[in-house]
């Protein structure tokens, strides 16, 4: 007679950790680290706060796990959009439409990036988040800097500028996107904006 087989000890987890994940970065995004209660967390994951700090940690563990979370999809979508093809404009465009689809939410509506709308605010008395805040920012700024840099060398920029200023600037107007949406300029505002920056950076066409 064949043996039985071996029963699995322990209860198996009722969550997926990256969902659950998801589920607090929306309340952060929302109400910030310190207008986001335990018990909003807990609500919103489907977890009690032994299993929350379990699977994360307390409070400000979650929070960093969830501004880590933000960085590694946003950096993907970013990346995407920055090896596109086209012409400096054409890019630029396509990177500030990838911006806005993390600034708007169908959900949620305008909540802004995540960094500036939920970071910034820790930011005050966290020094790692600050710093992760400013890395976020800074690793764009290169982003762009780059994308400026081979540009000109490809004519579509005067060779006077100068790529680190000019790239600087581009990332200041997504952060002006960012703040336009959280505070509750709608996405047709929003858009009508992008060829004008667009234009103001590579100039008229």
């Amino acid at each position: 007679m064949p043996e039985a087989p071996a029963k699995r000890r322990g209860r198996p987890r009722a969550y997926d950790p990256e969902v659950a994940l998801a589920k607090a970065t929306d309340i952060f995004w929302a109400q910030g680290f310190a207008g986001a209660s335990l018990d909003d967390l807990s609500a919103a994951t489907g977890m009690n706060r032994p299993s929350l700090y379990g699977a994360f940690g307390d409070k400000q563990a979650l929070f960093k796990s969830a501004l880590d979370r933000y960085m590694d999809s946003s950096r993907a979508a970013m990346t995407e959009a920055f090896r596109g093809g086209g012409s400096l404009r054409e890019v630029l465009t396509r990177i500030y439409h990838t911006a806005l689809g993390f600034y708007l939410s169908d959900d949620a509506g305008g909540r802004g990036c995540f960094l500036a709308s939920a970071g910034l605010g820790q930011a005050l008395v966290d020094d790692e988040v600050r710093q992760t805040v400013a890395d976020g920012m800074h690793e764009l700024d290169r982003a762009v800097e780059g994308l400026m840099t081979r540009r000109q060398a490809r004519g579509e920029l005067p060779p006077t500028v100068d790529p680190a200023v000019l790239g600087r600037v581009a990332s200041m107007m997504m952060n002006a996107l960012s703040v336009r949406a959280r505070a509750g300029e709608t996405r047709e505002q929003l858009e009508a904006t992008i060829p004008v920056m667009v234009g103001l950076i590579c100039g008229a066409e």
